[in-house]
């Protein structure tokens, strides 16, 4: 299939971009690495007037560790985000996650900034994001903002970036020392679209679990931090039966829908499992 007709444009810097969003509205759309907006076009779902190709802003690839937290330009691919060496160690559980994330291919092309402004609900990295307390830099016409991961996904397909804004950076706290941490998923093929993905990040303090992180993507239409299932892990003791209650829990608040992929059983089963054993796995890396 092909896309219908559009205008393209390549932006010779961040302003020209945004400046050509201004003028086309919400019929002007972002081309970064195309991994997932081309495919769209060519089926159709997507069809802007104007197309702004952002690929060759350089200044926007970088990965490095600042003021305390890793900074990724939006433009950096998941390739040099996971061959980033000292920087991406400041966010071990990133890297931990980008195992699941596609495939060589797609990496190589795809950008961590693309990935996260597409939203889609069965995509790893969102949920990694707001897992690790991440936040987002906007910019416009109107100057620079900056919005916590935790409320930049508004809904399936659908981000806090206005018509006339981009993203232009992630930052993410750099991890503290004896954090607990676990990301898994499952999906028909290796580096395919995940059916259930789930992930957790913890802290042990005295025996009882602290700062506790926990969410699904696949179990509603958006990625889900369980806020519910946190609070019940909180200062606890990470008995069998803790851990089996916060999956429950999970299970319960859970909310699939049925796909080519599974129907909704299968997939409240895989919450259950995914749940349980991302629990376990980082209650045992931050005991250690």
């Amino acid at each position: 299939m092909k896309p219908s007709p559009f205008e393209y444009h390549r932006a010779s810097s961040i302003e020209d971009a945004i400046a050509a969003l201004a003028r086309h509205g919400e019929g002007a759309l972002l081309l970064a690495g195309g991994q997932s907006l081309i495919p769209m076009m060519n089926l159709g779902l997507a069809t802007p007037d104007l197309l702004v190709d952002v690929g060759n802003l350089s200044d926007l690839r970088y990965v490095r560790v600042q003021d305390g937290s890793l900074r990724i330009g939006a433009l950096a691919t998941h390739s040099a985000i996971m061959g980033a060496g000292p920087s991406a160690l400041a966010c071990p559980m990133l890297i931990v996650a980008y195992q699941s994330v596609a495939h060589h291919t797609i990496r190589n092309r795809g950008t961590l900034g693309g990935n996260i402004c597409h939203a889609d609900p069965a995509s790893e990295m969102p949920l990694v994001l707001m897992l690790l307390d991440a936040s987002m830099v906007i910019r416009g016409a109107r100057g620079e903002r900056v919005v916590a991961a935790d409320n930049f996904f508004i809904d399936a397909f659908e981000t806090q970036v206005g018509p006339a804004e981009m993203l232009t950076e992630i930052r993410i706290p750099a991890q503290a020392a004896g954090e607990g941490y676990a990301f898994e998923e499952m999906s028909q093929r290796k580096g395919d679209f995940a059916i259930v993905s789930a992930g957790c990040r913890l802290s042990m303090r005295e025996g009882r679990m602290m700062n506790v992180h926990f969410g699904l993507t696949g179990a509603g239409d958006r990625k889900r931090r369980m806020s519910v299932v946190e609070a019940r892990l909180e200062g606890a003791v990470p008995d069998d039966r803790v851990l089996t209650d916060a999956a429950e829990l999970a299970v319960v608040n859970a909310d699939p829908s049925d796909d080519i992929h599974a129907d909704v059983a299968y997939k409240l089963d895989l919450v259950r499992a995914l749940s349980r054993r991302v629990l376990t796995s980082a209650v045992q890396m931050a005991a250690k």
